[in-house]
């Protein structure tokens, strides 16, 4: 009762009694599971204990297994975060064409290419990923199925491009991948879409909103400034043209920023050329 223990962990609860089970990975202590009883439950007996040791690997096994599945959660919501401030539309599916990541732009991809670029941008973007480019998908499945064990050890398959039957500048480009030569996983599908009528706007004009890069989209206020800003105008000038405060000015200018994955205005009037 003397023992720190106790009084930190054991007293609060109001307990008498308890066990507690140290796991070790490495010589390095991973979990502690503490069994603690009141008095009224008693100790625990000789044939608890004894269970106690039967079940401490199987515990012990599923901490490792739960340190591995939380590792990879960690890793693929970090992935998932880059992924999401990227201003390429990217969609990855598993072998059975099943989502497993669609950042935003390419959610706005899908609806534009489903109901049209007015249609989309009048509606939340909830399409689903176009048949055109599940089919594509399911002859690349096909194709790596049919081939011999050699070639299917190759990181990248395949690679096949889908446009949309009847507005060509929506491109869907396919990749299938693999995440090693000596994996026994089956591939996944990294799918890149591109409208390439935006690439093709002009970088001079009233329209200035078509010249900023595809698949990102920045708000009315965005745009402005990022047009004024490759027009060459200071800070103070942007926010006499806008009719906007000068740290208003620099907090859209940041936003663009952020979005086009840009760290200065000299890129950023690269990237709007």
């Amino acid at each position: 009762m003397k023992s720190a223990f106790y009084r930190r962990y054991m007293a609060p609860q109001r307990s008498a009694h308890g066990v507690c089970l140290l796991f070790w990975k490495d010589q390095r202590l991973i979990c502690v599971i503490a069994i603690m009883r009141t008095a009224t439950q008693g100790d625990l007996s000789s044939a608890e204990m004894k269970l106690l040791q039967q079940l401490y690997p199987q515990f012990l096994t599923a901490l490792c297994r739960l340190r591995s599945l939380e590792r990879e959660h960690s890793l693929r919501m970090d992935l998932e975060e880059f992924l999401s401030r990227l201003p390429l539309p990217t969609i990855l599916l598993r072998w059975n064409l099943k989502p497993i990541y669609q950042n935003r732009a390419a959610r706005d991809f899908c609806a534009v290419w489903e109901k049209g670029a007015k249609a989309a941008q009048l509606t939340k973007a909830t399409s689903p990923i176009p048949l055109e480019i599940l089919d594509q998908c399911r002859l690349l499945k096909q194709q790596w199925i049919d081939a011999v064990p050699a070639k299917r050890r190759l990181a990248s398959f395949g690679e096949e491009q889908v446009h949309h039957p009847r507005s060509p500048q929506l491109r869907a480009t396919l990749h299938l991948k693999q995440l090693s030569s000596a994996g026994v996983a089956r591939p996944h599908f990294l799918i890149e879409c591109e409208d390439l009528r935006r690439h093709a706007a002009p970088s001079t004009g009233p329209a200035a909103s078509a010249r900023l890069p595809h698949l990102v989209r920045l708000t009315r206020r965005e745009q402005e400034v990022a047009r004024l800003v490759c027009e060459g105008r200071s800070n103070q000038e942007i926010a006499d043209d806008a009719r906007l405060s000068l740290p208003m000015v620099k907090k859209h200018l940041h936003a663009v920023f952020r979005k086009l994955e840009v760290s200065s205005r000299s890129r950023l009037m690269t990237l709007m050329r």
